[in-house]
């Protein structure tokens, strides 16, 4: 940089100190307040007068949503009861979701736009036959954010719904929800069929697509379809049936990976894929329902731990 741009540049970061240092900080918090959290952060980079203004409560209290009052006092944990500034506490509920609602819940917030997010636990979903312990059954892991999760045992009608009042979520918001699991070196029977998936307010039409559990694989033996009541004799290695023609042993796998419809890998060790989304808009009424189902293929399957249904905004292109 040579010293005639260097002039310029303090000449204008003078420039734009006096003009902002000619405004109350008041003021200046106030229109950082009608911006977004993302926004304000940005913009406390210009000056000191930004970044001075950029810390006032009044302006973080905006991004918070209007019963965040209600909803902290639900916290299992009271892990929000105190917090120095309305900046801090906003950062706590972006990176250290509540656990609410007796367990059944977690919330937190979008950290770009302080939308809400909501997941929704295994005993909080409907599960088919999930109160069946030779079907599902119900194990704590240390890396759940909720007390219990639900791994599927065996099933051949794999069914799982979720609901939520729309009031609880954020209006005028597209929401994408997504069912959160683990696989297990017992995973087994969603190979190659499909499931689907779909989202929309209950009683109301919904959007329906398929998806797959595993992305990818290399070609396996398809267990044959079996009647819908337990197997005694169930084998989930690599032995192959007598019953099975050479042409019956192995099938083409497929990569979902490649439509995008496979499973993704999320930044807390989990799995998530995704059911759908909704726009939620202002005033409406109802209860957004999720699911997941896998009943026309026949054949047996398990080995899966859901951990719960996530709802949360989805990104917006930039």
């Amino acid at each position: 940089m040579t010293s005639r741009s260097w002039n310029m540049d303090q000449e204008n970061n003078k420039f734009v100190e006096d003009f902002f240092g000619s405004i109350p900080e008041g003021f200046v918090a106030k229109a950082l307040s009608l911006t977004s959290p993302g926004d304000a952060c940005r913009l406390s980079l210009v000056c000191s007068v930004l970044r001075s203004a950029a810390e006032w409560d009044a302006v973080w209290e905006s991004f918070l949503p209007p019963d965040y009052h209600k909803i902290l006092t639900q916290d299992e944990n009271a892990g929000c009861s105190s917090f120095g500034s309305k900046k801090d506490l906003y950062l706590r509920l972006c990176d250290h979701p509540l656990i609410i609602d007796g367990g059944n819940k977690s919330f937190s917030l979008d950290k770009r736009t302080g939308k809400k997010c909501y997941m929704l636990a295994a005993r909080d979903l409907s599960i088919v036959w999930g109160d069946t312990p030779r079907y599902w059954k119900w194990i704590s892991l240390p890396e759940s954010r909720f007390t219990e999760v639900a791994e599927l045992i065996s099933v051949c009608w794999f069914e799982v719904h979720g609901r939520i009042s729309t009031s609880m979520l954020s209006p005028n918001t597209v929401y994408v929800a997504f069912i959160v699991f683990k696989s297990t070196s017992e995973t087994h029977g969603f190979e190659y069929q499909p499931a689907e998936v779909s989202i929309g307010i209950s009683g109301l039409e919904s959007q329906t697509q398929t998806v797959f559990l595993e992305p990818s694989g290399e070609p396996r033996r398809r267990y044959p379809v079996v009647p819908r009541r337990r197997m005694g004799m169930y084998h989930r290695g690599g032995v192959a049936y007598p019953n099975l023609t050479q042409n019956q042993n192995v099938i083409a796998p497929v990569n979902a990976s490649a439509n995008g419809n496979g499973p993704r890998q999320r930044e807390d060790g989990w799995m998530e894929i995704e059911l759908g989304e909704y726009l939620i808009k202002g005033g409406e009424e109802g209860e957004l329902e999720m699911s997941m189902t896998e009943v026309k293929g026949g054949n047996w399957k398990g080995g899966l731990v859901i951990q719960g249904i996530e709802i949360r905004p989805k990104p917006c292109k930039t």
